[in-house]
């Protein structure tokens, strides 16, 4: 069997004004390569830097960094968004964790129960209690 790895994912930096930049990362970090969010090409892996570099200058990847510089305060208020969507979402998967244990042990104890109640040498009905002494 083998261990399936990803590639990483490429993430633009901040200059010092806060604007995103291009700035090609280190391929000996990325030892599986990098996927862009772009869109240019959805499935490609660029393996080395100068694959990447060459990528970064390509029209569709300029426009791509221009639309995320652009969309600097949209992506904020999506995140904060998505910060409450990931918190309720973890409250509710508590609350069927928690429901999912009741009932498993509701199970358990109901399973218990019928376990018991088919024994042979078990009376659980005292009213015929003669024909288990019968038995004996």
């Amino acid at each position: 069997m083998e261990l399936v790895v990803e590639s990483d994912i490429y993430v633009p930096s901040i200059d010092e004004t806060g604007n995103y930049v291009d700035k090609v990362p280190s391929f000996a970090i990325a030892k599986h390569g990098i996927r862009c969010p772009c869109g240019s090409r959805k499935d490609k892996v660029y393996k080395n830097a100068n694959m990447f570099s060459a990528h970064v200058k390509t029209k569709c990847h300029q426009t791509w960094l221009l639309n995320v510089n652009t969309n600097r305060a949209n992506y904020y208020l999506e995140n904060e968004s998505l910060k409450t969507t990931v918190q309720n979402q973890r409250i509710i998967i508590a609350k069927m964790e928690k429901d999912l244990q009741n009932k498993s042990m509701t199970i358990d104890y109901l399973t218990g129960q019928i376990t018991q109640q088919n024994k042979p040498n078990v009376v659980s009905d005292l009213l015929n209690f003669d024909w288990f002494i019968e038995l004996l």
